[in-house]
């Protein structure tokens, strides 16, 4: 992979995630990544680079599983060109609680660990992308 055909890009999740994910693992099974969201209503902090020479993609995005959207933590995803989708596990990831709307805001503490959290997936996804 050329380092230098990698852009970041801090718009809207790109809706392939979405798809590749839920075509691998079911329905209903990402709504982290669900386009169909208004983007001021999509999960933060995320971090997205396209490489523009072979349509490759890499997102870090919070996650959590359906039962509890409170417990989160960050994932990175790779979109192969060719198609599919990967989890790059990053290591030593920590999660957090995220204050839902309902709920009240989080503390200093929560936000602290989440963004602790962020910064080693987003750190993660540049060692994979430019072998840092």
């Amino acid at each position: 992979m050329a380092a230098t055909a990698w852009r970041r890009y801090d718009h809207a999740v790109f809706p392939i995630f979405h798809e590749r994910f839920e075509e691998r693992w079911g329905e209903g099974t990402a709504p982290f990544l669900d386009p169909s969201v208004y983007d001021e209503d999509q999960p933060r902090p995320r971090a997205q680079w396209i490489n523009v020479d072979t349509g490759a993609a890499v997102a870090v995005v919070p996650v959590w599983e359906r039962d509890d959207p409170s417990a989160r933590s960050f994932a990175v995803f790779y979109l192969p060109p060719q198609g599919g989708i990967w989890v790059l596990r990053p290591p030593g990831l920590a999660g957090y609680m995220e204050a839902l709307p309902s709920g009240s805001p989080p503390d200093d503490r929560a936000v602290a660990l989440r963004n602790d959290s962020f910064k080693k997936a987003v750190a993660h996804a540049e060692e994979f992308i430019y072998g840092r």
